[in-house]
């Protein structure tokens, strides 16, 4: 397995940092190589990438997401690869953001570049791609401010519909208008997510 770890300091709160990296939908707004993504529901993602020629698509899930503090991802079909973001403030107005990234180099070119650390080159491009596009809107696009431990969703202690779906969740698709081959996991008792507009 390759490690990439990276940091970039953004010069944006850390609710609006954090609230952003939420947003998976905007990645390849600031991720080269990420073409879409699709976010199945709370804990499910659909990544379709095209990084050196090589198109994939894949699944992860969200492992771990802590308002302000950690998102945690896992891939469970396609390359193998999982990460961490970690949020810091450093001030009122001021973010750490670090990067970590474990993956499985599968092709002869992937294992080639990871020795000669051109994917901590691609970490470190995207996330100050991040850093432009957080500063430069100032606010982030969406966010969703559940916790998650161990791939399901933390919803003690929550209020009914505080902190959920926004602007960009989940795009125009749900679990229920997607083909069953793109759906993993049991989702047949989940609930389409109720609108907090009133």
């Amino acid at each position: 397995m390759a490690t990439v770890s990276q940091i970039v300091d953004v010069d944006v709160p850390v609710s609006v940092a954090y609230n952003q990296w939420t947003q998976f939908e905007t990645f390849p707004e600031f991720m080269k190589g990420v073409e879409a993504v699709e976010q199945i529901d709370e804990t499910a993602l659909h990544f379709s990438t095209n990084v050196g020629g090589v198109k994939r698509d894949y699944n992860a899930q969200i492992l771990e997401q802590v308002p302000d503090s950690l998102v945690s991802w896992a891939s469970i079909d396609g390359p193998r690869h999982a990460g961490t973001v970690r949020f810091e403030p450093l001030g009122s107005d001021s973010t750490r953001v670090s990067v970590e990234i474990e993956w499985e180099p599968e092709s002869l070119a992937e294992k080639a570049g990871s020795l000669v650390g051109i994917d901590d080159l691609r970490v470190s491009a995207d996330l100050d791609k991040f850093k432009k596009f957080i500063e430069a809107r100032g606010y982030e696009t969406g966010g969703w401010r559940g916790s998650m431990a161990d791939g399901d969703v933390d919803d003690a202690g929550a209020e009914p519909h505080v902190g959920q779906y926004t602007e960009g969740d989940y795009g125009t698709e749900r679990v229920s208008d997607l083909p069953a081959e793109r759906i993993q996991g049991d989702y047949t008792a989940e609930e389409t997510p109720r609108s907090t507009e009133q």
